[in-house]
């Protein structure tokens, strides 16, 4: 029997300069928030966002986070939160950061609200974290009962990032709808465990229409570190559009191959999530059999964002043999999402993908 599942946020805010709101935003939620940010992130914006709590008469701690969304780093910060008695857990910064607070809410069982400084993920608004070992290996995927209590995006903030974090969340977006259509043409179940919803892939279609029209008009705003109407259509599709649509429509190739990437030692793990993405996303095109000229307006609008589209470009192309299927082995186990494209799929089938993007992207000028 089909069980048609959708989730979401408890409440979305997003604008230049909402982040003065986030006092009044959570005053309700709780007496005692916990702050969770890395060094660089907490300097941007931690004056801003305690003077809001301030005003709001909202007591606070502040925890830097360490900067991998691991075991250890969760129990850390769970122990931390609950001496100093939190009711709530707010969490500043980008996807690991999002993830490692959405796992220490969880563990305390108090609300959550996510600030995302960058639009360079989907993670905002979903009810999972990917959970990577304290070396930044992929673990697992770990799922909530519910999603956050709020998510507030400051665009003037995001858009004061580096303009390649934007590119990387365009980069993410658009896997949303090309790994929802693999999810509901195989049957398989989406990231809340239901058959993908009609507005799920509504929301998905509309994330990949939405970076297609204005990504690189937003993309080159921001290069100047400016908020324009793409700018904010982008950072909704970026956060809130492919949050909603990953989840409730599912994953498949291109975020398992981006998990498979971590099998390996190299530079490739200096590359943000979304790079790593883009060529999940076109070895998933290759693995498919999407036609020639799909591909190639996907690897055309990545190099116009400056996306990696070659070996080369994600530093695997002096890899052996060996360590290609190995990324495939990783990207095939059974707590990724690959089997939602293709359960037969071999490493070696997509080892073969990975060149066989590479061999395609170099005839393309």
């Amino acid at each position: 029997m089909s069980r048609f599942i959708f989730s979401s946020p408890g409440k979305y805010v997003q604008g230049a300069g909402v982040l003065k709101e986030l006092g009044q935003q959570i005053k309700s939620k709780g007496k005692h928030a916990l702050l969770i940010a890395d060094d660089v992130v907490w300097k941007i914006v931690g004056d801003t966002a305690t003077q809001s709590l301030k005003e709001a008469g909202v007591e606070y701690s502040y925890e830097r986070f360490n900067g991998e969304a691991s075991v250890g780093e969760i129990s850390r910060l769970s122990k931390i939160a609950r001496s100093k008695g939190t009711d709530m857990v707010v969490g500043l910064g980008g996807g690991k950061t999002l993830d490692t607070v959405k796992a220490v809410a969880d563990e305390l069982k108090v609300p959550v609200i996510i600030v995302p400084t960058t639009a360079s993920t989907d993670a905002p608004c979903s009810a999972l974290s990917v959970i990577y070992s304290d070396k930044g290996v992929f673990e697992s995927y770990r799922f909530y009962d519910k999603n956050p209590d709020l998510v507030l995006v400051d665009t003037w903030v995001c858009a004061q990032a580096p303009a390649r974090l934007f590119a990387s969340g365009i980069a993410d977006g658009l896997a949303t709808y090309v790994e929802a259509q693999a999810v509901l043409r195989t049957h398989s179940l989406s990231m809340v465990s239901g058959t993908p919803t009609i507005a799920g892939m509504a929301i998905a279609q509309a994330c990949e229409e939405t970076l297609l029209t204005w990504g690189f008009s937003a993309f080159k705003a921001v290069q100047e570190k400016r908020v324009t109407p793409a700018v904010e259509a982008v950072v909704e599709a970026n956060t809130l559009l492919s949050g909603l649509g990953f989840e409730n429509g599912g994953l498949a190739g291109a975020h398992a191959i981006h998990n498979g990437f971590t099998a390996i030692d190299g530079d490739i793990h200096h590359l943000t999530h979304g790079e790593k993405v883009a060529y999940g996303t076109l070895t998933q095109m290759v693995l498919e059999q999407r036609p020639d000229e799909e591909i190639e307006q996907y690897i055309r609008f990545y190099r116009s964002i400056g996306m990696p589209t070659t070996l080369a470009e994600v530093h695997l192309d002096k890899e052996p043999w060996e360590n290609l299927v190995k990324i495939g082995a990783l990207a095939n186990s059974d707590g990724d999402t690959l089997k939602n494209l293709n359960p037969a799929l071999s490493p070696e089938e997509v080892a073969s993908a990975l060149i066989g993007v590479d061999a395609f992207s170099k005839t393309i000028k």
